[in-house]
């Protein structure tokens, strides 16, 4: 497989999904696979580790990664950029519904008590930074987390999805995007003080 940032061949696959390739939709999701399945196996342990008495690294991964062979049906993303935070928000959807399903009114973890184990369960300062914590009711804040990331301005929302959600370095995501580290820098810096600002007045 390619490197994530070789644009070229994520290119030429879009190139022949818009003209109706059927190959290059298989490409392009063996092509996503391995990262979709890091991040899950990430993003899982860490925002909801609780949850894996239930469901696993690979549910999740397997789910994203049939919202995206689904997307990849329906359209073909304009650019490897597009690709990549087309896979991002799919995964924020599956995160999303994951915490509702698990940590909503009638979930399954919704009533059931967990011990803190260790630091990793204090609550988090930073909204991107760290982990809900054992209660029930941090899940279902980070589940409205994901879905506040939907309403940042789109340049705030484009370094979400790579660094966060796609799990790409802050000199890889500036590559995408085609501005220098420091302009990532302060977009991440302004996404991440906007989404505790948004949370903070949820309260």
């Amino acid at each position: 497989m390619p490197d994530p940032l070789d644009a070229t061949w994520v290119s030429d696959r879009l190139i022949r999904l818009r003209a109706g390739d059927p190959s290059a939709r298989d490409e392009l999701l063996a092509f996503a696979a391995g990262r979709l399945e890091r991040l899950s196996h990430g993003l899982l342990r860490s925002q909801f580790g609780r949850v894996g008495r239930w469901v696993d690294t690979g549910d999740v991964f397997q789910n994203a990664a049939v919202r995206l062979w689904r997307a990849l049906a329906g359209v073909a993303p304009e650019s490897p950029l597009h690709f990549h935070r087309l896979a991002a928000r799919l995964v924020r959807l599956e995160l999303i519904d994951l915490a509702r399903q698990f940590f909503g009114p009638r979930g399954l973890g919704a009533h059931h008590e967990t011990v803190a184990t260790g630091p990793g369960d204090a609550e988090p300062a930073d909204p991107l930074g760290a982990a809900p914590g054992p209660d029930p009711a941090r899940a279902a804040e980070w589940a409205e987390l994901h879905a506040l990331v939907q309403g940042l301005p789109d340049e705030e929302q484009a370094v979400t999805d790579l660094v966060y959600y796609q799990g790409l370095t802050q000199e890889e995501a500036a590559a995408l995007l085609g501005v220098d580290v420091r302009t990532v820098q302060r977009r991440w810096q302004r996404a991440r003080r906007k989404l505790g600002e948004l949370l903070a007045q949820s309260d």
